[in-house]
């Protein structure tokens, strides 16, 4: 019973240092290597389809509509918020909005 004590600590350890050390993503200019290791729920395939969506119409113009991508929902999308950004506002024709 004891090992398995210090069994359930080791794995607790690993899961939150995992959670703690993600870091925020653009996800306008991420590779897909990058989302894929900072986005849970999003492994290399899904994280290259990500990449590819981008390319074919234009940068997200808000995390929400990642949900766009097949295969990204609102279970994936709620559980990563605090780590999805955007990091230059668009304009809706996905151009870089300029302050007057």
């Amino acid at each position: 019973m004891r090992n398995f004590k210090y069994l359930s600590l080791a794995v607790g350890s690993i899961l939150l240092a995992g959670s703690v050390f993600a870091s925020p993503v653009d996800i306008n200019s991420a590779s897909a290597v990058s989302l894929a290791e900072n986005i849970q729920g999003i492994g290399p395939k899904l994280a290259q389809a990500v990449v590819d969506y981008r390319k074919e119409n234009g940068p997200f113009l808000a995390v929400e509509h990642l949900m766009g991508v097949k295969g990204i929902g609102p279970a994936i999308l709620e559980r990563n918020l605090d780590q999805l950004l955007i990091v230059e506002p668009v304009d809706e024709k996905g151009g870089v909005e300029v302050a007057n």
